[in-house]
């Protein structure tokens, strides 16, 4: 068999471009942008060279400076008093702020790895304009090219804002908590703090920190399963319940309903929190009525860590089962009925029908919204924060409750008394790659997956 024969040019090596083209293109290795100003594309050839010569100075003022200074996060570590010559007094020196060095140091190397992508890109830009050069083709002029940013390259326009916002936003505060697990930074090192390899993660794993971190992730990982599991099923049951026949004013149970999702989260979980309160309406009530003798502690300081932990998956039914229920009534209402139909003929009774049609289906369209709603889960700051914050303390725990979670802990460690940013930063790495973890392989086993 012959192979086609390519109608393309051919390409051409980098190698290539150096020893044949000219003057410009050479120099273009070194100062970006020359060989297409000679080319009279202007807009790119600036745009490359403005950015080039911009990155040299800061380089210069700041960026070597920045970057060494990453190495060893600054090389005062203590507050010393020095007696200054000159004025004749003692001053106070202040350690090296370690915080903003690591902060500036990571935006360095965040900026170096980007010029470095901009440069290959260049690279590549280059070999193509040195092939049209070469072959005669067309070199698209500067109002071509700039036309072309709102035509056929109009992706990459849109693109830029968002991928600065991404960089700015999330990949510097990302790389900024991943670097603070590798250090000291705690309440005894607020400001100079040094490089400690894998010591923190040490710590939370088999240190001080790992008789609170393996319940803690127990409890996480068990609240996410059962907070997931019963929304979902009882968000069904309750879909197929008003969807079922001799249900009348369908649209008024879907919207009382509707209003308990509507509500602002945060208002929900407060209110709940006054009405489980131990003298709240709740156990007044059961008072009254003779049921109980004394309040219970549903969710307070001394309350049973049974009570508290069932208490807090009870609340977060009450909030999540109205999401499930709108995404079942959606695909209940779009089932196929003339299989429903035909198993009725076959003799299938309700719950047949239910267990190998209705629910095989919901479970097959809903199970990445399940995954998604689990990894929520375990993230879910809002529903113990507010409803217990964490309460009732365990004193086996080190800055964490019977109800907290990971991520809640996490909070704790920050912003309570110990103030661990390091072990707070590892706690996030160890969220992700649990999270990441589970999402992964329960995705690669959903039949949306497999049949996709």
């Amino acid at each position: 068999m012959f192979k086609k024969k390519s109608n393309l040019p051919p390409a051409a090596t980098y190698k290539e471009v150096w020893q044949k083209g000219d003057l410009s293109f050479k120099l273009s290795f070194f100062f970006m942008g020359l060989a297409q100003l000679k080319r009279r594309q202007w807009a790119q050839g600036i745009s490359l060279l403005g950015l080039e010569l911009a990155f040299i100075c800061w380089l210069s003022f700041s960026g070597v400076s920045a970057l060494g200074m990453l190495s060893n996060l600054g090389a005062n570590k203590t507050k010393r008093v020095v007696f200054d010559n000159a004025q004749g007094v003692y001053l106070t020196k202040l350690p090296d702020n370690s915080v903003v060095i690591l902060l500036f140091g990571v935006l360095a190397v965040i900026l170096v790895l980007a010029m470095i992508g901009l440069y290959i890109a260049s690279l590549r830009s280059l070999r193509t304009l040195y092939v049209q050069v070469r072959d005669g083709q067309h070199v698209a002029t500067n109002r071509e090219q700039l036309r072309s940013l709102l035509d056929s390259r109009l992706h990459l326009t849109l693109m830029v804002i968002p991928i600065i916002g991404v960089m700015a936003f999330t990949v510097l505060p990302t790389l900024y908590m991943i670097s603070m697990a590798f250090t000291n930074y705690d309440s005894k090192h607020p400001i100079g703090f040094s490089w400690t390899g894998f010591k923190a993660f040490g710590n939370v794993l088999t240190g001080d920190l790992a008789g609170t971190f393996f319940p803690v992730l127990g409890w996480t990982l068990v609240w996410a399963v059962c907070a997931t599991v019963t929304t979902f099923f009882f968000g069904v049951l309750l879909a197929m319940l008003i969807e079922s026949k001799g249900i009348t004013h369908k649209g008024l149970w879907r919207t009382l309903f509707v209003i308990v999702y509507a509500v602002p989260q945060f208002v929900s979980l407060l209110m709940m929190a006054q009405f489980l309160d131990l003298q709240g309406p709740l156990n007044t009530l059961l008072m009254n009525w003779g049921w109980i003798s004394h309040p219970i502690n549903f969710i307070g300081a001394s309350a049973n860590a049974t009570v508290a932990r069932i208490t807090v998956i009870v609340v977060n039914m009450w909030i999540g089962i109205p999401v499930s229920m709108l995404t079942s009534t959606a695909i209940i209402q779009n089932l196929p009925q003339d299989q429903i139909e035909a198993a009725r003929m076959d003799g299938a009774n309700p719950f047949q029908v239910f267990r190998h049609i209705t629910f095989p289906q919901i479970l097959f369209v809903m199970a990445p919204a399940l995954i998604q709603q689990f990894i929520g889960n375990i993230n879910n700051f809002n529903v113990i924060f507010l409803l217990t914050g964490g309460y009732p303390m365990n004193n086996n725990y080190n800055g964490a409750g019977d109800t907290d979670l990971l991520v809640t802990w996490l909070y704790n460690l920050v912003f309570g008394q110990t103030q661990r940013y390091n072990a707070s930063a590892v706690l996030g790495i160890l969220i992700f790659i649990i999270s990441a973890t589970v999402s992964l392989l329960a995705y690669r086993r959903t039949n949306a997956f497999k049949e996709g």
